[in-house]
């Protein structure tokens, strides 16, 4: 035996004995920098510390660029991510493109009944579940209360786009630095897209009749940009066209915002003394509903960040042990454990909107739960896919971010409404009538 050999040896049989596995599986995570995202990454101790077999190397990126990575990494057979962060946009896509790998063993405990049918639904095809929810959202109004006192207003029970533009208009305070309304205004399909589609609907607009049309000039979508690009111009911050979620939720929580109409799941972050300066000053509202959506709640919009595996995978088994215990009830009560109940990532589970400790600790519970369960994204007599803030075909991740781009025009004032609506129009035109929807 050669001393090469006979080190070798000894140093396998020292592992042994001390107990140290050789063998390690290392997944290779992509996933986006949001707050509950991040919060996860700082408890993966506690799944290694169980499973000393994998390793866990995270690719945490800003959301557009994320969606750029992944969809490139997918569509290539890439290689470069063992488990996705991905969303209710690509589930349906991607699955059909057999693309992603079903996930059916993710641990005897794991309750997938448990799910919120909207979310189990939206991340299923054909019965099989293709990625697992780590929190969803629709979408609600979040207010400051002790700005509408001092104005002497009151939310509504259901308020409407009107109702919402008038109040943003009297607690606007330039001068202290605190704006009426904050809303998204950074480019991209899943940035000003989501909200700026939600609130077209809110008008009685989608993004394509039932003849797959381009309605971007429709009487919807000019009363919805029209109405946006106004109350940000006279009550919003400056420079709103470069704000996404992240900024807009940073804004928030400085005391800068009146009011934001956007996900649910941003209730616990500005209800966190953590992290926000107005923690208990924030109400809740359901979202601002149009001319086609009142008197109900308004439209909601349905999006679930989940955790999926690429087909091809060579690392199935260990991306499934994580995903089924990032996604599990065990989970949250380690959450609630280090962060508190209203930490908890929500949305994705019926136990959890049965838990009283839960449902005391987030005063927005209720409002969410309702919210999502409104939600339908499934292709009706008035739109021709499946989506509410978003169209799932293959073509609307260039096109709403072309489009995103237009509107951002809009908000910043480079451009007119009636000029970004009708480049909007060109684009989507040209863009489906290639792809073949427009005959």
């Amino acid at each position: 035996m050669t001393y090469r050999a006979w080190m070798a040896g000894a140093m396998s049989l020292a592992a042994l004995s001390s107990g140290t596995a050789l063998a390690q599986t290392t997944l290779t995570i992509g996933t986006v920098n949001n707050s509950d995202m991040i919060r996860m990454q700082g408890l993966t101790g506690e799944f290694t510390k169980a499973h000393p077999d994998i390793a866990l190397n995270w690719v945490t990126l800003e959301e557009n660029i994320l969606r750029q990575r992944v969809t490139t990494d997918i569509a290539t057979k890439g290689g470069q991510f063992d488990v996705m962060t991905i969303g209710t946009y690509e589930v349906p896509i991607w699955s059909k493109n057999q693309w992603l790998v079903p996930l059916e063993n993710l641990g005897a405990d794991y309750d997938a009944d448990d799910l919120l049918p909207p979310i189990r639904q939206a991340l299923s095809t054909d019965g099989k579940m293709f990625a697992a929810p780590f929190y969803a959202e629709s979408t609600m109004t979040l207010y400051r209360k002790d700005l509408f006192e001092k104005a002497g207003i009151t939310m509504p029970e259901k308020p409407t786009w009107e109702f919402i533009a008038d109040a943003a208009a009297k607690i606007t305070d330039k001068e202290a630095g605190v704006y009426g309304i904050c809303l998204r205004g950074k480019p991209g399909w899943g940035e000003n897209m989501a909200f700026l589609g939600n609130m077209a609907r809110d008008f009685g607009a989608n993004y394509f009749d039932a003849n797959w049309k381009p309605q971007f000039e429709s009487e919807g979508w000019k009363k919805a940009v029209t109405l946006y690009v106004d109350m940000m111009t006279k009550s919003g911050p400056p420079g709103a066209a470069s704000n996404g979620f992240n900024e807009t939720l940073s804004l928030f929580g400085q005391g800068k915002c009146g009011m934001w109409m956007d996900a649910t799941v941003a209730a616990s972050f500005v209800t966190d003394t953590k992290q926000s300066q107005v923690a208990d000053k924030v109400g809740f509202a359901p979202a601002p509903c149009g001319i086609a959506s009142c008197p109900n709640d308004g439209a909601n919009w349905l999006w679930a960040w989940s955790l999926a595996i690429p087909a091809g995978s060579q690392k199935t088994e260990a991306a499934e042990t994580f995903i089924g215990w990032a996604t599990s009830k065990a989970y949250a009560e380690l959450v609630a454990s280090k962060e508190g109940w209203a930490n908890v990532p929500p949305g994705t589970r019926t136990s959890l909107y049965k838990n009283e400790n839960y449902v005391k600790a987030a005063p927005f519970a209720e409002q969410t739960l309702a919210a999502i369960n409104k939600a339908d994204p499934s292709i009706g007599a008035d739109k021709p896919y499946v989506g509410l803030q978003f169209a799932a075909i293959p073509e609307f991740q260039g096109l709403g971010t072309a489009v995103g781009q237009q509107m951002a025009a809009a908000l910043s004032g480079s451009s007119t409404v009636e000029q970004a609506l009708a480049a909007a129009q060109a684009q989507a035109t040209r863009e489906l009538t290639r792809a073949g929807y427009i005959k």
